[in-house]
């Protein structure tokens, strides 16, 4: 069955309130993704940890279903699924089990790492497939300064022999530059995940641009350490990146609110 003739269904009323707290947020996510052009049609995911108060403290996880595009996600089709890829909640929809090997490492293995996201967009891949990688040399890069980890190519991540290789690679870092692949950001929360990932994915389009023209300038060790510091929007007092993913969300609501449904 094609992945858009699967029968809608309308999980409002019907799952704990909490779990849908949590589907309507990460359709939400899709959504801001589809409309910044951070989609792979049909594929990558950002995946999210039900709540303990709705899972009874097992780790469950929603994910995109596959085949169908980002601007196509809403709460109620969303998948629930287990560390193992298994669906728990009755979905005729598949997943891709590529992408959620990658994922289930990483929330199995990192403390804290509720959200994943990983993207393939130009700027991310190009600056991934770079033998020197990220460029300490402009105000994005400057604020991930000690955060980025980087993680070698192992070919499409299907093998889950990987996984420990991955969170190793990671060391509790939260931006994450999968060599020739792409970009991956964990969170404690979704909005934090988002405000890193925005912040590696700026870093990369300005280095593209910069690189397009000439040599970077490089930005001295201790700036950097101190944009770090300075920088709010990772701080969990602060908000830690939901005033910025709220705003987003509003210009969603004003194109297509349907990712509630």
């Amino acid at each position: 069955m094609n992945a858009a003739d699967v029968p809608l269904r309308n999980l409002l009323g019907r799952v704990h309130a909490d779990e849908w707290a949590a589907r309507v947020q990460l359709a939400a996510c899709y959504r801001v993704f589809a409309m910044l052009g951070w989609t792979e049609m049909i594929y990558n995911h950002i995946t999210l940890r039900v709540p303990a108060s709705a899972s009874g403290g097992d780790k469950h996880f929603l994910i995109n279903p596959f085949g169908l595009h980002y601007s196509e996600v809403t709460a109620s089709n969303l998948v629930k699924i287990d560390l193992a890829g298994n669906i728990l909640d009755g979905s005729r929809h598949p997943i891709n089990p590529a992408g959620y090997v990658l994922h289930s490492c990483i929330h199995d293995g990192v403390a804290g790492a509720h959200c994943v996201m990983h993207t393939h967009t130009t700027a991310g891949v190009a600056v991934a497939s770079l033998a020197s990688g990220l460029s300490q040399s402009n105000f994005y890069s400057a604020q991930l300064h000690g955060m980025v980890a980087c993680h070698d190519f192992e070919g499409i991540t299907i093998r889950a022999n990987e996984g420990p290789r991955v969170v190793s690679s990671i060391a509790g870092r939260k931006a994450v530059i999968l060599r020739n692949h792409g970009l991956l950001s964990w969170g404690e929360t979704l909005p934090l995940a988002f405000a890193v990932l925005w912040t590696l994915q700026r870093a990369c389009e300005v280095q593209l641009a910069t690189q397009s023209m000439g040599a970077p300038l490089p930005v001295p060790e201790a700036i950097a350490a101190q944009c770090t510091r300075d920088s709010f929007q990772f701080d969990p007092s602060k908000g830690a990146g939901q005033d910025v993913f709220d705003a987003l969300v509003r210009q969603v609501d004003r194109l297509d609110p349907s990712y509630k449904n």
